[in-house]
C-alpha cells in the first residue's frame, strides 16, 4: 500500500465512521476503487484506533465525568444522571457484544457483499428517514429508560449486516423513541466507544499474534488522518444535524445503494 491510498482511505474511515451512511460500505468500495480489495487487518485496525482515538477525545469531559460518577456510585456513593448514563452505555453495549461474537463468521463471509450492502443502504436509510421525519421529539440521553436503553441496544447489534451503519441504525431507534437529533447523535457517539474499543482490542491481539508486514509509516499515516478526520466530522455532524437534519444522508444512502445494486445485480 503506498501513502496516496492509505491516506484516501483513513480520510473514507474518517468520514464516514459516525455519519449514518455505513462506513464498512465506504471502506469496501474505496479499496476496490484504490486497487485494494482489502486492506488487511493491521491497517483496519489502525483506521479504527484512529477514529476511537478521535472520539474519546471529543468527548473527554463527559467520559470523565461519567466514569468518576459511575464509579462513586458503584462504590456506594451518590447515584448521579451521569452515573446512570454511563450504565445505559455499558447495558446497550452488551446485545451488539453478544451477538457479534456469534455471528461475527457470517457477517465477515456471507453477508460481506456489495448486493446485500446496497439493500441495507436502501432499507435502513428509509427507515432512518421516516424516524427523522415521524418519531424525532425532544427528549434527551438522560432521560432514556432500561426499555430504551435495551432497544437502542439490540438495535446497534443489526449493524452487523454490512451497509446498515452502525451510527445510523442507533440514531434512527433513538429518533423513533423520542429523541432530538442531537442527543440521538451523541448517545450514538457514546455507545460506540466501547464497541470499537473491543473489536480494535480482539483484532490487535490477532495481528500481534501474526505479526504485521505493513511499514510503521503507512500505518502512523493512516493513524493521524483517521483520527483528524473523525474528529472534524463528529464535530461538524454535532454542529450541523439541528438545521439539516437527517434527509441528505437518506437520499445520498438510497443514491449509493442504488448505484451497488445497479452495478452488481
Amino acid at each position: 500500500m503506498d501513502y496516496i491510498t492509505a491516506f484516501w482511505l483513513a480520510i473514507v474511515q474518517g468520514l464516514t465512521e459516525f455519519l449514518p451512511i455505513s462506513s464498512q460500505a465506504h471502506l469496501v468500495l474505496a479499496g476496490q476503487w484504490l486497487g485494494e480489495v482489502y486492506q488487511g487487518l493491521d491497517f483496519d485496525v489502525i483506521l479504527h484506533a484512529g477514529s476511537l482515538v478521535a472520539v474519546i477525545t471529543y468527548f473527554r469531559k463527559e467520559i470523565f465525568t461519567m466514569i468518576r460518577d459511575w464509579m462513586g456510585a458503584v462504590s456506594g456513593g451518590e447515584k448521579t444522571k451521569d452515573s446512570k448514563l454511563a450504565w445505559w452505555v455499558i447495558i446497550g453495549t452488551i446485545p451488539a457484544g453478544v451477538l457479534g461474537l456469534i455471528f461475527k463468521d457470517a457477517a465477515e463471509g456471507l453477508l460481506r457483499s456489495e448486493v446485500i450492502m446496497g439493500v441495507a443502504l436502501i432499507v435502513f436509510g428509509l427507515l432512518l428517514g421516516l424516524a427523522d421525519w415521524k418519531g424525532r421529539g425532544d427528549r434527551d440521553e438522560y432521560s432514556l429508560t432500561l426499555k430504551d436503553v435495551l432497544i437502542i441496544g439490540f438495535a446497534q447489534a443489526i449493524a452487523l449486516i454490512p451497509g446498515t451503519s452502525r451510527s445510523g441504525i442507533t440514531m434512527t431507534a433513538a429518533l423513533f423513541l423520542g429523541m432530538s437529533r442531537e442527543a440521538a447523535a451523541r448517545f450514538s457517539f457514546l455507545l460506540s466507544i466501547p464497541i470499537i474499543a473491543a473489536a480494535s482490542l480482539l483484532s490487535a491481539v490477532t495481528l500481534l499474534r501474526n505479526g504485521t508486514e505493513m511499514p510503521w509509516d503507512i500505518l502512523l499515516l493512516g493513524f493521524v488522518v483517521s483520527a483528524v478526520s473523525t474528529y472534524a466530522c463528529i464535530h461538524y455532524f454535532l454542529a450541523f444535524i439541528k438545521r439539516i437534519g437527517m434527509q441528505p444522508f437518506v437520499i445520498y444512502r438510497l443514491a449509493l445503494g442504488g448505484l451497488l445494486l445497479w452495478f452488481f445485480l
